[in-house]
């Protein structure tokens, strides 16, 4: 999840909500007519997803803390550490069963589905969907047009898409390496919230280095070569919807990265200047 959560709305939150609130809804019957209506029993995933967060969000709720913003940060380790495990599971099999110089072939990509992506996909669809409504509902974003939401609008829009045409199922596996870095920038909230703001213990330093490591490894180049390959391919792409949504997702993608990469780099500095002041 990568760009910022604030701690309420501001104004004119009101018409931000309404929004992104028709644009959920929206989605919700959609998904709701494919599943029970045409019998698209294999987006099952994409609901329980959904109802697994929610659960977990409840879990958190009940045994841990009531605080709105605690409880989303914890669920959203929750997904970067299991989407992660998943993503990894899937490139590593692929890799062992088929071997690398054959995986990122553009009919491979485009057409292709490696075991297990089609389900981790769906699963993590239902969370976005989920995070989605939780941040309405608590007001857990600022400004008229927050990231945050942003992000997920255009990632339940491109995964929706692909998983109803069975298209760029790989491509969109690949983009969720960036869960990798979440795991840092959700651990590192958590730990804030929790109290523990000494910059000068190791851990909190090891756990900065891995923040920027996994920043720019797994959300900045990855996405970078993920672009540069659908640019590189584009002339393999049948005339139609899903090379102009790939680029402009990823062309998304990317301008949230730089966002985000600001805010670190403030985060970072503001941190190291709290320990000097201490000090």
């Amino acid at each position: 999840m990568p760009p910022h959560r604030a701690g309420g709305a501001a104004a004119g939150g009101g018409d931000t909500s309404a929004f992104f609130a028709a644009t959920l809804v929206l989605w919700a019957v959609s998904v709701g007519f494919e599943i029970g209506v045409r019998g698209r029993r294999e987006l099952a995933p994409v609901a329980a997803g959904f109802a697994f967060f929610q659960a977990a969000n409840a879990a958190v709720r009940a045994s841990v803390s009531r605080d709105p913003l605690f409880v989303n940060t914890a669920v959203s380790l929750l997904h970067s550490s299991l989407t992660s495990a998943s993503v990894i599971f899937v490139l590593v099999n692929q890799w062992h069963n088929k071997g690398l110089e054959n995986m990122f072939e553009h009919r491979e990509l485009f057409g292709g589905s490696w075991i297990g992506a089609y389900s981790a996909l769906c699963f993590s669809c239902g969370y976005f969907a989920y995070d989605q409504l939780d941040m309405l509902r608590y007001q857990l974003f600022s400004g008229w047009i927050p990231g945050i939401l942003m992000h997920h609008l255009i990632l339940l829009i491109c995964f929706t898409l692909a998983l109803y045409r069975n298209v760029t199922i790989n491509y969109l596996i690949l983009t969720l390496v960036c869960e990798l870095h979440s795991i840092f920038l959700h651990i590192r909230k958590l730990r804030r919230m929790a109290g523990f703001r000494d910059f000068s213990r190791k851990v909190v330093k090891l756990e900065w280095a891995l923040n920027w490591t996994t920043f720019v490894s797994a959300r900045v180049v990855c996405h970078i070569l993920i672009t540069y390959k659908l640019i590189a391919d584009a002339h393999k792409f049948d005339k139609g919807i899903e090379l102009p949504l790939a680029l402009l997702g990823m062309a998304g993608m990317n301008l949230l990265h730089i966002f985000l990469g600001f805010d670190l780099f403030k985060a970072y500095g503001r941190e190291r200047n709290q320990q000097r002041h201490q000090d």
